[in-house]
């Protein structure tokens, strides 16, 4: 359905930004998360911790595989900038490393850390892509072939590092990042300041303007998939659907996926799946095809 936000009431507009609202299982699958990310962890070994800055939580998981010269995905957690770790994602490092892909999970802070300023955060983000470009063959990976995943939250980060001028300001190269896979993210901060998120995000007219990825899609040259299931909020619904329309018309290359009867945390268990929505969709993204479902 659509909708504009400034129609919606107050009440209406906190929820249509507050996930458990629509995801009653809310807790469940986040406990799911967590414990398949310890059933990993025991198959595959614990990964590689990395440092890519000298904050407290500037690091990184590594989740390296056999193939040499190994594309690479840099996986975004989401959390509601509040929350989540790299920890719990380890769930989805088994299929990417069993296709022969590098899955690197960065930590970053909260941003109650950092006094509601998502800034920081974006710039963690950031600053950990670009060490893994600079670090890919140390980690058994392809620097040129380096792709991006993330999901709510962290989809809003790594949208924002979409927009940025790796050369300027990495000192990389400008098409750093081959491909990203963004779901149930938010690339809008406008209605986000309004709603009760707005309580513990400080989001200035500057940081509404600079960290808002719709804003700046004329910057966005990286091929994108963007997805968002039908159980989700209708305001992350229409953030992904006026998203993609805004890359299509300035002729931008994006693939939409609707997760039908999917809510904002089930869809992303897909991503742990060859066949999967979205485990389908990022290794068509990388160029590699699903290996065939183990018997």
């Amino acid at each position: 359905m659509n909708h504009d936000w400034r129609d919606l009431s107050q009440d209406a507009l906190d929820r249509a930004y507050d996930q458990a609202a629509y995801a009653p299982n809310m807790a469940q699958v986040l406990a799911r998360f967590g414990a398949n990310s310890a059933l990993v962890r025991r198959r595959l070994g614990r990964p590689r911790r990395l440092a890519y800055g000298e904050g407290t939580k500037e690091a990184l998981d590594v989740f390296r595989t056999a193939a040499a010269d190994a594309p690479v995905l840099v996986f975004i957690h989401g959390g509601a900038w509040r929350a989540g770790a790299a920890a719990d994602y380890a769930f989805l490092a088994e299929m990417f490393v069993r296709a022969g892909i590098v899955l690197v999970i960065p930590d970053f802070d909260w941003v109650q850390d950092r006094d509601g300023d998502l800034r920081p955060l974006a710039d963690q983000v950031q600053r950990a892509i670009a060490w893994t470009h600079r670090h890919a063959a140390g980690l058994g990976a392809d620097p040129d072939r380096l792709y991006l995943a993330a999901h709510s939250s962290g989809a809003h980060l790594a949208g924002v590092a979409l927009t940025c001028d790796w050369h300027a300001g990495h000192r990389a190269p400008r098409d750093l990042v081959k491909g990203a896979l963004l779901c149930g993210g938010i690339y809008d901060l406008a209605p986000v300041r309004r709603s009760a998120r707005g309580g513990y995000v400080a989001i200035s007219d500057d940081i509404e303007r600079e960290l808002s990825p719709i804003r700046h899609a004329g910057r966005i040259s990286t091929p994108l998939v963007l997805a968002h299931g039908t159980l989700e909020t209708p305001e992350f619904q229409r953030q992904t659907r006026e998203f993609a329309a805004a890359l299509d018309g300035r002729g931008r290359p994006v693939e939409t996926i609707v997760a039908e009867h999917y809510n904002h945390f089930e869809i992303l268990e897909t991503l742990a799946n060859p066949v999967g929505l979205l485990g389908d969709a990022a290794l068509r993204l990388v160029g590699l095809a699903a290996p065939p479902p183990s018997l």
